[in-house]
């Protein structure tokens, strides 16, 4: 049971980093209109905006990991004394 709750959770972690990098891609809505070193600069803004947000992700899904596993070890061991 506990192997299928993991399994889920890391896809749906797997399936929100995924779109979020994608929603980087383009030019972002703010820069329309911006021409030159002005659009290079706000595009930029975008790509270090959306790496910032995908790292974070990360992190929070190595978090989650973490978590869960120690939650694991704790169950297991609670229920072999039991």
């Amino acid at each position: 049971m506990f192997l299928w709750v993991f399994l889920a959770i890391q896809v749906l972690f797997l399936i929100w980093v995924i779109t979020g990098a994608a929603s980087g891609s383009g030019t972002p809505e703010g820069c329309q209109g911006l021409t030159g070193d002005e659009l290079d600069t706000c595009n930029a803004a975008s790509d270090v905006g959306t790496t910032i947000g995908v790292g974070l992700m990360i992190a929070l899904w190595a978090a989650v990991d973490v978590i869960l596993g120690f939650s694991y070890v704790v169950y297991r061991l609670a229920s072999r004394r039991t």
